[in-house]
């Protein structure tokens, strides 16, 4: 039986489930009349396919609008397809969006189907030695299968790998193409050939071979033991050009330029504000309820990466750049100047010195800034002059060249039959470095960049310590307005109306993709000259809005901007991972699971596959006669964590026993597994890599690795972060804010009540038990204390009194009361969250305590839905944006206090802490300065207070 293999790139076939989905689940309308079924469909199986395989790499690939090269080969081709049905169409566009939402990378390519997309990145990954997972219900998929990819159909638990190819359809999956080419397709209009249908093209492939092999032997076809075999030669030497078209219209594409790497293709965090909104517009009640009640609904993934970002089902640049931009530039490539001479860079040397403001850009090897190799600068200048200089590009030349040549190339290396070799007009790199140098360290010289923390850690590792960083592009755009996307060509499209030159024009995509050092000068300087130009003109365009609000400024100047400084360095600084320890409980998390998997099979008295959603449901609803929990829209008996959850916790063994399974799995390949491989080799650390324009809210995210994501309530999440350790004379430092938002919100709120319980000390949950209850505190039990605590964060997260007796595990009603009672008691925060809303609708955004802005274009929505969705994220911002403001603040104050010394380094920012490594003996210096900057980083009526603890290793010292 064909097992999934662990952890595989996921790659779904948005169409299919699509489609599946309107047909197979019940019409199904919200309290609007607004059709769901196909959303919730497709949101269903979407989740039960990732609590199956739990990846960490997945992409749902969607058809695009419009006509593609089939179109154009076969006119024909689809043709007779009725028109999407309304309802249909109009779950589309929400459904991208909840995709989306759900931290799930989604693909729409133009010009080709989701089949070419995924054929094309499943062996793009394949060929990388990846394991991949097609879910799709296309026969045609089945052409892609092989000893890296296999299939699998949701709708009927079913796996497809070659041997299941072979058993399925009695030829291998090399032969899938011409099989569908003889005997054509009718739901895709495919002729194939007259006559032949599955039982003959089946006959003559198991018979003569390919297509190819038959149309060489006709002469043969007669003596094939297949109904009509006489005459069928003749049929299908009429039908050859039909068959040769058929051929070519049923090949999956697998060379489609894409501008995204399998690797790029990572489970993000879910965006909770967006979910409530869509959940709450279409009445999916309990996923609703699982995200205001903080639970991950569907997706447990690490922070989306900011280049999958890029294929959201949103216009296109050009339709963008038409419709948004009143002038658009008009950029000449050609008069930019390649600087491949002493005296050109003496000039450009002289401009630079002269110039108030240049931007600059750098092209390396590498989108790891830790390990790029840098290989050209480009500069811009304020009147549109922009110039590239080359450093490091190569050429391919035969070794047999380069032997006639003496020893001028004894220092190239061989990678036969070719080798590479610096291209001509470079000038010599460390020269031109020395040269450069002093300006660029300048800080008189003001620098202008986009995403310019990348520049700066690119720079640092070649000794080049950038000065003057006056404007970031990014972070411009980010601060104007967070929701939108903030990389070069959509920026450059958005405020310019000007396309950039995209790298995979130039470099290829793929395996084959060339790195910049491969890119022959001349296009080189485009590319790279543009970059600096447009960097330059964006800014212009861009400060010219933000200047006019001075809180918008502000808030760049004295946050955004110096924090880019204080991320490149934390960065750069690594932290130490004890690859020994990982390896240990990676060796033990598989014993357990081995264990666990056999003790699953003793308690069900057989063995079967954990994975399997139809293999349990026997077991647990048939065999052990478990009780049914919940069904799925088809009638099944669910098998969800949910459900799970709640049989274990009726005592029932087998499902605490597969939790157990699931929950460390899902730790062993996304942690203990994955992080030993992520050790730099040259600095022996790790080095995650933060990005300050991700959220809305303003918190910083993390990737590669995401250390936001790290579990800290379970004893195996815990001895994750033991491995993150300090070296030999240091240790490390956690200093984590205290319940800041609950603080936030008694200022914000001006509530006397917690006021006075913040300034007196008090334990706040106990506080708000003894207001709620009319009790003294010391009467207060643990179980009134947990439910203050609940209605105190609940508040926070726009938790409604349902959510609060779900998690409180009694009524409704009561826990209405306990809401109510809250609220008399606390009367400034009822009237904090009534203002803030009509603040919101106003307006159309809310600011946090230090100016930024969260614009909510749901505020007003006739929908009521999307209104209170929008009216809960108007709560939650301030005080979620207040807190990253606070944090970011102090890690600025913190890292001018410390400077560049090696006593202590700041080496990771996580939620609402901050980690360090010191010096063992200069602890006693160190704690107070770290714990008195953090304190004080903002001034509210209550204090800000900061919980210190010390230890070898991350978990000793949270």
């Amino acid at each position: 039986m064909a097992k999934i293999a662990e952890n595989p790139l996921v790659l779904v076939d948005g169409s299919s489930y699509l489609y599946r989905a309107f047909h197979a689940f019940p019409t199904l309308t919200n309290s609007l009349g607004e059709p769901t079924n196909a959303m919730y469909g497709v949101l269903n199986m979407l989740k039960s396919l990732i609590s199956q395989v739990q990846p960490t790499h997945i992409a749902v690939v969607f058809d695009a609008k419009g006509k593609t090269f089939r179109d154009e080969m076969f006119e024909q081709y689809k043709s007779h397809r009725p028109p999407m049905p309304d309802d249909l169409r109009r779950q589309i566009q929400p459904l991208h969006n909840m995709i989306q939402a759900l931290g799930i990378p989604l693909l729409v390519v133009e010009g080709v189907e989701a089949d070419d997309v995924i054929g094309t990145l499943a062996r793009q990954a394949a060929q990388q030695g990846k394991n991949v997972l097609i879910s799709t219900g296309d026969k045609d998929m089945a052409q892609l299968v092989n000893d890296k990819i296999m299939l699998i159909n949701t709708m009927t638990d079913t796996l497809l790998d070659r041997d299941g190819v072979i058993e399925k359809y009695g030829i291998p999956p090399e032969l899938i193409i011409d099989y569908l080419a003889l005997m054509g397709d009718s739901s895709d209009n495919i002729p194939g050939v007259a006559g032949v249908g599955e039982k003959t093209a089946l006959g003559l492939l198991q018979g003569l071979g390919s297509m190819a092999q038959i149309y060489a032997n006709l002469d043969k076809v007669a003596e094939l033991p297949i109904r009509g075999a006489k005459k069928l030669g003749e049929k299908l030497a009429a039908a050859k050009a039909d068959a040769d078209l058929s051929y070519l219209l049923a090949t999956i594409k697998t060379d489609v330029e894409l501008e995204v790497t399998p690797d790029q293709l990572t489970l993000g965090q879910h965006n909770k504000d967006e979910l409530i909104e869509y959940f709450a517009r279409y009445e999916f009640k309990r996923w609703l309820n699982e995200v205001m009640n903080g639970e991950s609904s569907v997706t447990n993934g690490a922070e989306q990466r900011v280049k999958t970002d890029n294929y959201a089902p949103t216009p296109t640049k050009m339709e963008k750049a038409q419709s948004a931009v009143k002038n658009p530039i008009k950029i000449d490539r050609t008069l930019y100047e390649t600087v491949d001479t002493a005296q050109k860079l003496s000039a450009w040397i002289e401009k630079i010195k002269q110039a108030d403001y240049i931007a600059v850009d750098t092209e390396t090897d590498s989108l790891d800034a830790m390990q790029a190799n840098l290989v050209g600068i480009s500069f811009a200048l304020e009147n549109g002059e922009a110039c590239y200089i080359p450093l490091a590009h190569v050429g391919e030349v035969a070794v047999s060249t380069l032997e006639t040549q003496g020893d001028l190339f004894d220092d190239v290396q061989v990678s036969a039959p070719l080798v590479r070799e610096r291209l001509p007009n470079q000038l010599d790199r460390a020269d031109c470095l020395a040269q450069l140098k002093p300006l660029l360290e300048d800080p008189a010289i003001k620098k202008i960049g986009q995403n310019l923390k990348y520049d700066l850690t690119v720079f640092a590792n070649h000794h080049i310590n950038l000065a003057g960083v006056a404007f970031d592009t990014m972070l411009e755009s980010y601060v104007l307005d967070s929701t939108g996307r903030h990389n070069m060509d959509d920026l450059s499209a958005r405020y310019l109306g000007h396309n950039t030159i995209a790298f995979e024009t130039i470099a290829g995509k793929g395996k084959n993709q060339l790195t910049f050092d491969q890119i022959d000068i001349p296009t080189a300087t485009e590319y790279a000259a543009e970059d600096a130009d447009v960097t330059m003109k964006l800014h212009q365009r861009l400060w010219a809005d933000l200047s006019q609000t001075e809180t918008l400024a502000t808030l760049f100047r004295d946050i955004e901007l110096p924090l880019v400084g204080v991320l490149s360095r934390i960065e750069r600084n690594g932290v130490l991972i004890d690859s020994r320890t990982l390896a240990a409980q990676s060796q033990e998390i598989a014993a357990r699971l081995t264990a666990l998997e056999a003790q699953v099979h003793q308690e069900a008295g057989e063995t079967f596959n954990l994975a399997s959603t139809k293999q349990l449901q026997e077991i647990l609803f048939n065999k052990l006669g478990l009780p049914i929990v919940a069904k799925t829209p088809k009638g099944a008996p669910s098998t969800n964590e949910d459900v799970l959850d709640e049989l274990a916790q009726q005592g029932h063994s087998v499902p605490k026993l597969l939790m157990e399974h699931r929950g460390l799995a899902k730790l062993k390949s996304t942690y203990t597994d994955k992080l030993p491989q992520m050790i730099n080799p040259t600095t022996g650390r790790v080095h995650t890599s933060y990005h300050q324009a991700i959220t809305t809210t303003g918190r910083l995210s993390s990737s590669d690795p995401n250390l936001q994501n790290i579990p800290i309530r379970n004893e195996e999440g815990r001895r994750i972060r033991q491995a993150f350790i300090a070296p030999q004379n240091y240790s490390i430092i956690a200093a984590d804010y205290s319940q800041i938002e609950l603080r936030i919100m008694a200022h914000l709120s001006q509530d006397e009540g917690l006021i006075r319980a913040f300034n007196e000390g008090k334990d706040i949950h106990r506080s708000t038990a003894a207001e709620i209850f009319g009790l003294p505190l010391d009467a207060v039990t643990a179980e009134q204390r947990r439910g203050a605590k609940a209605i105190n964060f609940g508040l926070i997260y726009g938790m409604s009194a349902f959510g609060l007796s779900r998690q409180l595990g009694i009524s409704r009603a009561e826990a209405q009361k306990y809401m109510d009672l809250y609220f008399q008691r606390y009367p400034g925060v009822q009237r904090f969250m009534t203002d803030i809303r009509e603040k919101a609708k106003a307006q159309g955004y809310v600011e946090t305590l230090f100016g930024r802005r969260l614009y909510l274009p749901e505020i007003n929505a006739s929908s009521a839905m999307r209104r209170k969705a929008a009216e809960r994220v108007a709560i939650n911002a301030p005080m979620q944006g207040t807190a990253a403001d606070i944090i970011k603040r102090a890690m600025i104050e913190i890292d001018r206090a410390i400077g560049q010394s090696d006593e202590i380094k700041m080496i990771m920012q996580v939620h609402d802490e901050l980690v360090f490594e010191v010096r063992s003996d200069k602890i006693e210096k160190y704690t107070p300065l770290i714990k008195n900057l953090m304190e004080n980083a903002a001034k509210l009526v209550v204090p800000l207070i900061v919980d210190v603890g010390i230890g070898k290793n991350w978990d000793e010292a949270h």
